[in-house]
């Protein structure tokens, strides 16, 4: 399996609130997030892992050249204009095959996520794995359709009758996606939302895996709640 990361974000939430280092270093329990979720995919037999951060946090790269993995680290410096051109810049220097995508600031238990990767890597029938929960903290959550056997239909911006998902931001796909990715890159689209609707209409297969939560460190007191969630018993 190949992972990549997107951290090329600005953080300006996290250093207006007073928080000194850029996000992909803010530490939880002394581990920077990004060598975090390195080590989470490194135990589920990563192939590669890919990751782009943005070029006006030199401290970040000099992180990241201080590490020593057993296999291919790919790091892309280039400031985006949204998530979804950060995943295209990664596109381009990631391995073919299956790979699983997320950005640097999601957070969730390793154990899910392993079952998470391990029912991707099992699945034949689909062209991608969503991770979706049903617990809803995000400030502009995409909630996600499914049928009854947990495949997408749509992915939406408001809550619909009978909506239970949200997106988990981790994504986990086949490079049959990089075609769609390039012709939304073509056609001027942006937002990894809309990224995601055009799979759809393109016909890719989508399943839905519920993992019961999933959070994001957007601000300064999302930190101790990440903590305290990781912590859990």
């Amino acid at each position: 399996m190949n992972y990549a990361i997107i951290a090329a974000g600005e953080g300006s939430r996290l250093a207006q609130e007073g928080v000194a280092k850029p996000k992909p270093l803010v530490e939880l329990n002394g581990e920077p997030m990004i060598l975090r979720l390195m080590n989470i995919f490194n135990r589920c037999n990563a192939e590669s892992i890919s990751v782009i951060i943005n070029d006006f946090m030199p401290e970040v790269k000099e992180f990241l050249d201080t590490l020593k993995f057993d296999i291919p680290l790919n790091i892309v410096v280039k400031s985006t204009p949204s998530s979804m051109h950060s995943f295209w810049e990664l596109s381009k220097v990631m391995k073919p095959g299956k790979f699983c995508l997320t950005t640097v600031d999601t957070i969730f238990r390793e154990q899910d996520f392993a079952k998470y990767i391990e029912a991707f890597e099992q699945d034949n029938r689909n062209d991608g794995m969503w991770a979706v929960t049903p617990f809803i903290e995000d400030e502009k959550p995409l909630y996600v359709d499914v049928n009854k056997s947990m495949n997408i239909k749509a992915f939406c911006d408001e809550p619909f009758d009978g909506a239970k998902y949200v997106s988990g931001g981790i994504y986990a796909m086949s490079d049959k996606a990089f075609p769609i990715l390039n012709q939304c890159i073509e056609k001027g689209i942006s937002r990894m939302r809309n990224f995601q609707r055009a799979l759809i209409e393109n016909g890719m297969r989508l399943k839905a895996f519920s993992i019961d939560k999933i959070i994001d460190v957007d601000h300064a007191s999302d930190i101790d709640v990440a903590l305290a969630f990781i912590n859990e018993k």
